[in-house]
């Protein structure tokens, strides 16, 4: 009988915001010293998950993919998880999709993704992932003509990692925004240098507008609500 413990499950997402149901599901956490802005372990159900955030974009993305597949030995199951925006009118937030395919814009390949064994109901379908925050109702309504159910900006280049180290791949997200909803505010003016959102930027673009501010209070609000969601569900995952 073969005794030996399943690989552990590496999520990567953007921010830590992403993982508070996880964290919130696990029976134990331990902070780990590696070299990305932020890595947990913990332990659902008696696995081993490892919980990587390294910021927004592909290039962040792959690096905690990387780094992570680097420190388990690449014997791992890897996730791309946390928020995206719905493409197709009938998601809503707070809904739970999962990729069956995940397209990179930058590079133009396609990536398959493994759909996870669970009791709850889910969406399926083909999530679009590029380098930039898709803000506008406009913007979404075209990258749904391009063939895009939801949209994110980290699931193609973790996608590309696991394909490079032969480590089977899964995508699980939860919508944020629904299709027809045009953000607060514009997140792609408040990424710095390295890609990353600046809180500073982003609050400054509400104080000089301060229309927006309450929308973005309720944004905020909404994504935890979501993040929870997420974290129930993954809890109740087979992968």
């Amino acid at each position: 009988m073969d005794t030996a413990d399943p690989p552990p499950v590496i999520a990567v997402a953007a921010q830590p915001l992403e993982f508070l149901g996880l964290l919130r599901r696990a029976e134990a956490r331990r902070r780990l010293a590696w070299p990305i802005a932020y890595a947990r372990e913990a332990r659902l159900r008696g696995r081993r998950w490892i919980l990587a955030a390294h910021g927004p974009g592909p290039r962040l993305a792959g690096a905690a993919a990387e780094a992570a597949l680097d420190r388990c030995g690449g014997r791992a199951v890897v996730l791309s998880t946390g928020f995206c925006g719905a493409l197709d009118p009938s998601l809503r937030a707070g809904d739970i999709f999962a990729a069956r395919e995940v397209f990179d814009t930058s590079g133009r390949r396609t990536f398959p993704a493994a759909l996870p064994q669970s009791p709850r109901s889910f969406h399926q379908g083909r999530l679009w992932s590029q380098n930039r925050v898709a803000v506008s109702a406009e913007e979404k309504a075209s990258l749904r003509k391009q063939g895009g159910d939801a949209v994110d900006m980290e699931a193609a280049a973790v996608a590309a990692e696991a394909a490079r180290r032969n480590a089977p791949f899964y995508c699980v997200r939860v919508v944020s925004d629904p299709a027809g909803e045009t953000l607060p505010a514009d997140f792609n003016a408040s990424r710095g240098p390295e890609g990353r959102f600046s809180n500073f930027r982003i609050t400054l673009a509400a104080l000089l507008h301060p229309s927006s501010l309450l929308p973005l209070l309720r944004f905020g609000r909404s994504c935890r609500r979501a993040a929870l969601i997420l974290g129930d569900f993954l809890a109740s995952c087979r992968f």
